[in-house]
């Protein structure tokens, strides 16, 4: 892969290298895809999150609540694994 940059902005990525923080340019560009990864899989996960507060009834969540969630969790991950 190849990626073409104003000067402005490769004198920035060389900097960071040269600053010993990263190695190469190439590290420097996995490092920000990998935030970008991250960054998006949190927003997916807050916006997972919110939708399943503004749907449906309130729930009290108690120690008997987390004990039948933790049961119906198990008997999930046991039909996936028997489907394998």
């Amino acid at each position: 892969m190849n990626i073409s940059l104003p000067e402005t902005m490769k004198a920035f990525v060389d900097e960071q290298v040269r600053s010993g923080e990263y190695g190469t340019a190439s590290e420097y560009f996995r490092e920000l895809v990998r935030r970008d990864q991250k960054e998006r899989a949190e927003s997916r996960l807050e916006a997972l999150l919110l939708e399943g507060l503004e749907s449906g009834e309130e729930t009290p969540v108690t120690p008997e609540f987390w004990q039948t969630f933790r049961g119906k969790l198990a008997a999930r991950r046991a039909q996936r694994n028997k489907s394998k």
